[in-house]
């Protein structure tokens, strides 16, 4: 990408899937702890991940998680598909702001830095602060029913943003990232993409949203997703083009993440509906990316069990949560740093060769690529 291009396909050469010769070490080294063979449950499986993804055995316990939200407004919730008022995300990004959000406090509970990236607020940037403001791209987004949510020119912005978030948070030195959204009508544009994607009508993928609205207001989301899912179709071979048809910038930067961060082997924890949404078109651009991600929970919403069936990804968690925000990611967490605990910490039983417990095909150091050698989020 010298000519500062931005190829989708470039993506499918770029990503590759974590190390199975490190994952093949892993296994053989929990098999030399003593603990007998399905003892600890999908907490091995997940240990194992975390080492083909790190590059190492034995696994570094995760002790620098991030979330990650990125936020935006859709004016598809003028039409009453939201149990929030439409243009009401910036309300929902203050409380996370100031600590009372239910995502802000397990994220305080557990210790995990808490990043937030202005998309598309329907409200005035100075009330917020500059690091949460200077990606955005516009003020909310175009109505999905009758109009494109971005032009082509702000599809590709926001696709960039997310990328450029992507190597700040891979340079920084975060480990695991667990991503999720504030917004209103996301989860609409969220039903779009999946019925899209997936082949399917707008009633089997039309939820409750995080506010579980009522009849009246499933019936007028249904309709939304409906009218949205005709505009889709025409776009579903341009992946760029249906994000900026009826994804908004919010949407559009979470798949840039995603990819650029799978490009940089930083594994992701997708929070709810709409991370999986973006998940479902990433993988359509790149059919490796989804072995860099976890589901932390299910949710409830059909769309997102269509998406993570479509993915093969099995949530960790099922608790009926739908606050949204990065609530069910950050739940998963203790389950990931349990896993990394134990596959790091439990002893052998033997001393074996040298090398023995070292990393397979790619190194014990494992390390990312650097920004230079990923996509040029500039």
């Amino acid at each position: 990408m010298s000519d500062g291009s931005l190829n989708l396909d470039d993506f499918g050469d770029l990503i590759e899937r974590p190390d199975s010769g490190v994952r093949r070490d892993a296994e053989e080294r929990r098999a030399r702890t003593g603990l007998p063979a399905g003892a600890l449950g999908r907490l091995d499986e997940l240990g194992e991940w975390l080492a083909a993804a790190q590059g190492r055995v034995p696994v570094e316990p995760v002790s620098r998680p991030k979330v990650l939200l990125f936020a935006g407004d859709h004016d598809v919730a003028s039409l009453g598909v939201s149990a929030r008022p439409a243009g009401g995300a910036h309300a929902l990004v203050r409380a996370a702001l100031e600590g009372t959000s239910p995502a802000a406090v397990l994220a305080r509970r557990l210790g995990v830095p808490l990043r937030i990236v202005d998309m598309s607020l329907d409200c005035d940037p100075d009330g917020l602060p500059e690091e949460v403001t200077r990606y955005r791209v516009r003020r909310s987004g175009g109505r999905l029913d009758i109009e494109d949510s971005l032009t082509a020119q702000e599809a590709e912005r926001a696709f960039r943003a997310g990328m450029a978030i992507a190597d700040e948070e891979a340079d920084a030195g975060t480990e695991l990232v667990l991503l999720g959204d504030i917004s209103v009508g996301g989860t609409t544009a969220a039903g779009v993409l999946v019925a899209a994607l997936c082949g399917t009508d707008a009633s089997v993928v039309t939820g409750r949203g995080g506010g579980r609205i009522d009849d009246l207001a499933w019936m007028r989301k249904c309709a939304a997703v409906r009218d949205g899912l005709r505009r889709a179709r025409p776009a579903l071979g341009d992946q760029l083009r249906l994000l900026a048809t009826v994804a908004g910038a919010d949407l559009t930067a979470i798949t840039g993440f995603l990819l650029q961060s799978a490009v940089r082997r930083t594994p992701v924890v997708l929070d709810g509906v709409v991370s999986a949404a973006c998940a479902l078109v990433a993988q359509r651009v790149a059919f490796r990316a989804p072995d860099w991600w976890l589901a932390g929970q299910a949710s409830g919403e059909p769309a997102q069990a269509r998406a993570l069936d479509r993915m093969a990804l099995d949530p960790l968690l099922d608790h009926g949560v739908t606050a949204g925000e990065g609530t069910g990611a950050l739940l998963a967490l203790p389950l990931v740093q349990a896993a990394s605990a134990l596959a790091a910490e439990l002893p052998v039983r033997a001393a074996e060769p040298d090398g023995a417990d070292g990393a397979g095909g790619s190194g014990q150091d494992g390390g990312r690529p650097g920004a230079a050698e990923a996509l040029d989020a500039t």
